[in-house]
């Protein structure tokens, strides 16, 4: 029993190491729950681990991927091992004509037929006889998810599969839809059986933390992926709808509408005359304007990806949104934010209008800000809130740092998120430090700084 709560200890802590806000309350629930299941039903011990430790779908991958690493499905070769096999040291992929044509061609049967068990065992087949790594000591060995996939190459059998596909009757584009899902579910097997083996010889905390991914709203920008783009687009449309409330909020709370003479004087009447209570007229409609400037250069390309799709989500809560690119010359794509846009579409489209934004091929803060205030100084106003978005890296060129507070003082805010930490502000030609004696600058390096952003915007 010490040994299960052990490794319920040191899960616990890995998930939270990932991203998991894991309470001391459901770490004890989750230790109950397990107390009382059959603890040779994974599936169940795993059902009861999310629905005590997990609360959001964003967070279920991560948590499936450190679960298998903690209780692991297998140990050692796995189902496909010999009871008198024994590891040597030239052991190893022996064979690579015959037998891999053979694998091959009962992978493709495998995958055709749809028998996701048969390709369980080719998987966990194929990381020990093609991805084994010998090593120089009894624990020095280590298998290798891209050696065995290299080998193997599975991409190779989509002729293959898709002709047995349509076979059963599939038609071509549906046989060849179920054949790239059938080998990208493979190649996560094999991963995933990689990563098996490799936490056995090195320990499963070893592993978490140099291959498990953080979750979506605590994976910095940096790191985004293109498969990552679509969780931040949901995550980002809540906080650019938080964002838009609370400006809206802050207007109306510090500012009063003009007073109501006849209605002051009217009520005054019951009261002899005395005006102890004054009525102002109306408010008047506010509008939202957003000016949002984000650097696209190539040191913040990643975040770039990010801004853009925080743009298009702000696009649909504030009532006039202009958005400009740079990095030494300002380019205006407000238009490509057009409402009910597709992102995939738009992105494209920015791909292209960004490369009009650079003359020099390096960024420049001070040009920029130069040549905004020169074609576009009508976007500011005072009832415009202003959003750099950028690392302040200028390469020890002039900051032009008069004309950035010209532009802080034409509107009613500004903010300035920075996808650096804070501890590399200042640092090589961060020009952080300056810019924030200026305006208010912020790290915002995922989703989560984000939202702490918006909450303590006002």
């Amino acid at each position: 029993m010490s040994g299960l709560v052990d490794r319920h200890v040191a899960f616990v802590e890995a998930l939270r190491a990932a991203g998991l806000p894991v309470s001391l309350a459901e770490d004890v629930d989750a230790a109950r729950a397990i107390t009382r299941l059959p603890l040779d039903d994974r599936e169940i011990l795993r059902t009861a681990y999310a629905a005590t430790l997990v609360k959001r779908e964003t967070h279920r991958s991560a948590f499936d991927a450190l679960f298998d690493l903690y209780f692991p499905a297998l140990v050692g070769a796995g189902r496909t091992a010999r009871e008198d096999e024994e590891v040597g040291d030239d052991a190893g992929p022996q064979d690579t004509g015959p037998a891999l044509k053979d694998f091959q061609q009962r992978m493709a049967e495998a995958m055709s037929a749809g028998d996701r068990d048969a390709q369980l065992e080719l998987a966990i087949e194929a990381v020990g006889t093609f991805g084994f790594l010998p090593g120089r000591g009894p624990r020095m060995s280590s298998f290798s998810a891209y050696q065995a996939l290299k080998r193997t190459a599975p991409e190779e059998l989509v002729a293959q599969i898709v002709e047995g596909l349509m076979s059963r009757g599939l038609d071509e584009d549906s046989a060849r839809r179920r054949a790239a899902g059938t080998i990208a579910a493979f190649r996560q097997m094999v991963e995933g059986d990689a990563l098996r083996r490799i936490a056995e010889e090195k320990g499963a905390e070893h592993v978490a933390k140099t291959t498990v991914r953080p979750t979506i709203d605590k994976l910095d920008f940096s790191s985004a992926r293109a498969a990552d783009l679509e969780q931040m687009r949901r995550e980002i449309y809540p906080l650019a709808r938080r964002l838009a409330t609370r400006l809206t909020q802050e207007h109306h709370s510090r500012r009063r509408g003009p007073l109501d003479f006849r209605r002051t004087v009217r009520a005054s009447i019951s009261t002899g005359g005395v005006p102890l209570v004054t009525h102002q007229k109306p408010k008047r409609p506010h509008r939202n304007e957003l000016v949002v400037l984000c650097d696209v250069s190539g040191s913040v390309a990643k975040f770039a990806q990010f801004t853009l799709l925080l743009v298009f989500a702000l696009r649909d809560q504030f009532t006039k949104v202009r958005a400009f690119t740079f990095v030494d010359h300002v380019h205006e794509v407000t238009d490509h934010f057009r409402p009910g846009a597709d992102v995939a579409d738009v992105m494209a489209e920015l791909a292209a209008a960004t490369s009009q934004a650079a003359l020099w091929g390096r960024t420049n803060y001070g040009r920029a800000f130069s040549k905004f205030t020169e074609s576009y100084a009508d976007a500011l106003g005072p009832k415009t809130s202003l959003l750099v978005l950028g690392d302040a890296r200028s390469n020890y060129s002039d900051l032009q740092l008069d004309v950035f507070a010209d532009m802080v003082d034409s509107c009613r805010h500004t903010w300035w998120l920075n996808p650096e930490h804070t501890r590399n502000w200042g640092a090589g030609d961060s020009a952080a430090p300056r810019y924030a004696e200026i305006a208010p600058m912020v790290e915002c390096r995922n989703l989560t700084q984000l939202g702490e952003f918006v909450h303590d915007i006002l």
